[in-house]
């Protein structure tokens, strides 16, 4: 469960609405909400007098989720065969999750079966059923930026339960979680919807959650938020805490935002989300004084990325965009939202002030690129430098254990952010380990590796193979050529572990 120490926020929601179809073969169990089935223990006046017959109609459909991953700690000499060893640590994890079809398809949160320091997929994940029988569970799909995942075990005539696809859920409706929280099995708590279309401040195509007071606790994650009518009007996703545990305000992904990534994810598609290319802010109460207009209006452009939809529609660095399509952009409905959920493709007007005049300007938005290529474009040559313990891929394991160097491939806007030219090829320092050569030479986040051995560089794997070739070769060091902002490019040799 994702939770926040303090009134701080958490993470995601928002969407289309489409329908999750469950295709079942024809003399198949119906699922566990079917409405005929529903109608028998919920009287249609409101809430029941005991939640025991639904509960008991829905609680098999709803499973606990357990990992495992293999996470390496750090390196140590074995000296009697004079090689290097990983030390591993195995990590557990784990949460809950339900059924959507009686051959064995599980929607989760991401982050329940994610682990590493750069949120990789686990290695095992266990599903566990309410009659405690166990399956191994296959990774489909995942989503980072709506925290969602679908699972699939190998079975058949499993219980399932569908999504909610009518009204929306109202303020003050009652609702039903189920799920594992603090490591306990199938547990029940109810309460009513505290809010809807609720913006917490995260940003991006899903910062729309349900915000419940039903207890939610860690280990719900990825559990259902079930309707009196026994539908899926949420996934229980975080809760907001000063002790990390339940205080009455928790959130759930809604329905109709979970419905088109889980489709997306089960077809083997890409989710597709629009993008501008533009780096905005809030028009805060400085912003408004110093440009003469009203505060929590509008967001204002402060960087404009080369050949995207933005610069080819001619928007330009200080517009202030105050309408995407119609919609007034303010602090609960940001341009981040309004556009991530945007077909991609579409052909859209936004009213921009520019220099104190309302002007429309019509862009094509454009598909968003992955996370990852969107996390290199943030990359902050002064954030703190920290190597990560368990590196992504073996070229990166490489280059951390024998020169201990965190790398990433220059983009021009890492290039942008580190002052060297926006064309520059090569290979971006994230983080130098103080103990290593490097370190000691004073190699630092924001360095660029330009060459290895006077051969130019530009990927990960690259570099690791020069070392490789180097230590073939009997050679304990390699020559790297460096450049820094403001500085011409230098040849520094570093030894190899």
């Amino acid at each position: 469960m994702r939770y926040v120490y303090g009134i701080t926020s958490a993470l995601l929601a928002g969407g289309t609405a489409l329908a999750l179809v469950t295709q079942s073969p024809v003399g198949a169990q119906v699922a566990q909400n079917e409405k005929s089935e529903i109608a028998k223990v919920v009287p249609r006046s409101g809430a029941p007098e005991s939640f025991a017959d639904l509960v008991e109609q829905l609680q098999p459909a709803v499973v606990n989720i357990s990992t495992k991953q293999e996470v390496t700690l750090g390196v140590r000499l074995n000296p009697f065969a004079g090689t290097r060893e990983p030390i591993t640590q195995e990590q557990q994890g784990g949460g809950s999750g339900f059924l959507i079809s009686a051959d064995g398809y599980i929607v989760t949160n991401n982050h329940v079966i994610s682990g590493g320091p750069r949120g990789e997929a686990v290695n095992q994940v266990t599903v566990t059923l309410t009659n405690q029988k166990e399956y191994k569970a296959t990774i489909v799909g995942r989503d980072a930026a709506s925290d969602l995942a679908l699972l699939k075990i190998d079975a058949t005539g499993m219980p399932f339960v569908k999504f909610a696809d009518g009204s929306p859920a109202r303020v003050g409706d009652w609702v039903v979680a189920i799920g594992n929280p603090l490591g306990l099995g199938s547990t029940v708590t109810a309460g009513i919807i505290s809010a809807v279309q609720r913006n917490i401040g995260q940003g991006g195509a899903y910062d729309r959650y349900i915000q419940t007071d039903t207890a939610i606790n860690r280990g719900n994650s990825g559990g259902p938020l079930f309707d009196l009518q026994g539908n899926v009007v949420g996934i229980n996703n975080m809760l907001i805490s000063p002790v990390g545990a339940n205080i009455g305000v928790n959130f759930a992904i809604p329905a109709d935002a979970a419905i088109p990534v889980i489709n997306a994810l089960r077809a083997g598609e890409k989710v597709e989300r629009g993008y501008l290319g533009i780096g905005i802010v809030p028009v805060t109460e400085d912003i408004a004084a110093a440009l003469g207009l009203p505060k929590d209006r509008g967001e204002f452009v402060q960087r404009i990325e080369p050949g995207e939809p933005a610069e080819k529609a001619g928007l330009k660095r200080g517009d202030v965009v105050t309408k995407v399509n119609g919609k007034d952009v303010t602090p609960q409905q940001t341009l981040s939202y309004i556009v991530s959920n945007t077909k991609p493709g579409t052909r859209i007007p936004l009213e921009v002030i520019r220099d104190g005049k309302t002007m429309t300007v019509n862009v094509v938005v454009g598909m968003r690129p992955p996370e990852e290529e969107l996390a290199g474009s943030n990359f902050d040559p002064e954030e703190e430098q920290t190597v990560p313990e368990d590196p992504a891929g073996a070229a990166d394991k490489t280059i951390q254990e024998e020169l201990g160097l965190a790398v990433q491939v220059v983009t021009p806007d890492i290039a942008r952010a580190v002052g060297v030219d926006a064309g520059t090829k090569g290979l971006v320092i994230g983080a130098a380990s103080a103990s290593s050569d490097a370190g000691r030479k004073g190699l630092r986040r924001g360095d660029v590796i330009l060459s290895v051995n006077r051969t130019p560089v530009a990927t990960s794997d690259a570099l690791a193979k020069a070392v490789a070739d180097a230590k073939k070769a009997g050679r304990d060091a390699v020559l790297l050529e460096i450049l820094r902002r403001g500085q011409p490019s230098a040849f520094i040799a570093i030894r190899v572990k």
